[in-house]
């Protein structure tokens, strides 16, 4: 696919993700694309260049760094690389926890060059939430992480297969807490940052939106749950009131039969509410989506796949995806 649009100077950061999972597979799948001259792999290397042989695949690695202000032209078989090298050793399927640090360290450092304009936007592989956690970092996902750093209260996360896109309304929490997190002023600030989003990166102009209930059968008039009446039905009122074409709340167990024929996005409660019938749907091809933040962020829609790493068996497409994605937003 061309990209004809695509300036010398929009340049598009790609995290590698955890070392010994899939990552390193994954990125060396995004070298001669027509789009390859514009990325920025942000990992180590010698890794790469490790994982490059395993897999029996003859790609190199330019070095880059934050002062080069023109790339050079990037020839075949050969990928830009912003050295991050790790503390630890890195074994292929063999999760490392004292490598977190260096990860942690060096998403930061690429949010600040996304916050100062070097980069244009940012495309993550997958990491591992607990084994970052066992190294002694705070961490829940990169989501939470991304708005940290860019001061944003809120973000949104959206999945989208093609033309089906399901937007949180809560992310990485347990579900006991999903409940008492559910208020007025975060369903309407996540339906506003939806809406701002899709007009501004889909060209959409007025969205199609539905929206879950809470509890089953959308609380059934209170008798399952009064957050569907009390919470969620007099914010969807709002928007309607001010002409958003908005629906809901819907019962979740078949508001995803809706979503190819009468929405442009779909809002759900909770992750475990919205996720599965959009995995289901294009799992391995569908693109992670943060809107809210003040840059562009898509990621993979799978994990790290410690299992199958190194064995020439990971799929690309959706970190293919996440980068065209990233492309059409800019």
């Amino acid at each position: 696919m061309h990209f004809p649009n695509l300036a010398p100077d929009h340049l598009i950061a790609v995290t590698v993700g955890e070392p010994a999972g899939i990552g390193p597979d994954i990125c060396l799948d995004l070298v001669n694309q027509s789009w390859s001259g514009n990325l920025i792999i942000i990992g180590d290397s010698e890794v790469m260049r490790e994982r490059a042989n395993l897999l029996n695949k003859n790609i190199d690695f330019i070095k880059w760094s934050p002062q080069d202000t023109v790339l050079q032209r990037l020839p075949k078989n050969t990928l830009f690389i912003y050295e991050k090298t790790f503390a630890s050793e890195v074994i292929c399927g063999s999760p490392n926890y004292k490598n977190s640090q260096t990860l942690i360290d060096g998403l930061a450092e690429t949010t600040k060059l996304c916050l100062n304009g070097q980069f244009q936007a940012i495309v993550t592989a997958p990491i591992n939430k607990s084994l970052i956690n066992d190294g002694g970092i705070d961490f829940t996902g990169h989501t939470e992480f991304l708005a940290n750093q860019s001061n944003i209260n809120k973000p949104v996360m959206l999945l989208a297969a093609g033309n089906f896109r399901v937007a949180l309304v809560t992310t990485h929490i347990p579900l006991s807490m999903v409940p008492s997190s559910i208020t007025k002023k975060l369903l309407s600030e996540t339906i506003t940052i939806v809406i701002r989003d899709l007009r501004k990166y889909f060209r959409i102009n007025n969205p199609r939106i539905l929206v879950c209930g809470l509890n089953p059968h959308a609380g059934e008039n209170g008798l399952l749950g009064k957050e569907d009446q009390t919470i969620i039905e007099p914010v969807i009122n709002e928007f309607q009131l001010r002409g958003y074409d908005i629906k809901g709340p819907l019962p979740a167990d078949t508001i995803f039969l809706k979503a190819k024929q009468e929405c442009d996005v779909i809002i759900a409660m909770y992750h475990d509410q919205g996720l599965p019938a959009l995995k289901f749907a294009g799992f391995g091809e569908a693109v992670n989506i943060t809107l809210g933040l003040p840059f562009i962020r898509t990621s993979v829609d799978h994990g790290t796949a410690f299992d199958i790493a190194g064995k020439g068996i990971a799929r690309s497409e959706s970190l293919i995806s996440a980068v065209e994605l990233a492309i059409k937003m800019l």
